[in-house]
C-alpha cells in the first residue's frame, strides 16, 4: 500500500504562487507516473498537472498551462506542483495520485487511471 500526503495548500491573494508537495513513505517512488488533480465544490475531479515515471514527459489542460508546473524528485520521494499566476477559479481541493506504470514516458489524464490517492490539500485564492 502507498500512502501519499499532500501539503503546501493555503489562501493566496490573486495573481500569487503556491507550490504543493505530495511525499510517499514507500520505497518504489520512481515506479509510478504521478498526477494532480483539483475538485471544487459541484464540480467533477479534473486534472492539472500529469508527468511520467521517467519525468520527461508532462501534461497540462489549457486551463492551467503556462502557470502550473509539476516534477519529481525521486531522492525525495515527492512530487510537485508550482503554481504561479493563480487565479480565483483555481480554488479547489487538490489531490496528488500515483499510477504504477512500466511505460517511462506515458502520462496518465484520468482519475480512473490512478492507483493511489492523496487526501487533499485545501487551495483557496481570493480575489
Amino acid at each position: 500500500q502507498v500512502q501519499l500526503v499532500e501539503s503546501g495548500g493555503g489562501l493566496v491573494q490573486a495573481g500569487g504562487s503556491l507550490r504543493l508537495s505530495c511525499t510517499t513513505s514507500g520505497r518504489t517512488f520512481s515506479s509510478y507516473a504521478w498526477g494532480w488533480f483539483r475538485q471544487a465544490p459541484g464540480k467533477e475531479r479534473e486534472i492539472v498537472a500529469a508527468i511520467s515515471k521517467s519525468g520527461y514527459s508532462t501534461y497540462y489542460p489549457d486551463s492551467v498551462k503556462g502557470r502550473f508546473t509539476i516534477s519529481r524528485d525521486n531522492a525525495k520521494n515527492t512530487a510537485y506542483l508550482q503554481m504561479d499566476s493563480l487565479k480565483p477559479e483555481d480554488t479547489a481541493v487538490y489531490y496528488c495520485a500515483a499510477k504504477g506504470s512500466y511505460i517511462t514516458s506515458r502520462v496518465y489524464q484520468h482519475a480512473y487511471e490512478y492507483d493511489y490517492w492523496g487526501q487533499g490539500t485545501q487551495v483557496t485564492i481570493s480575489s
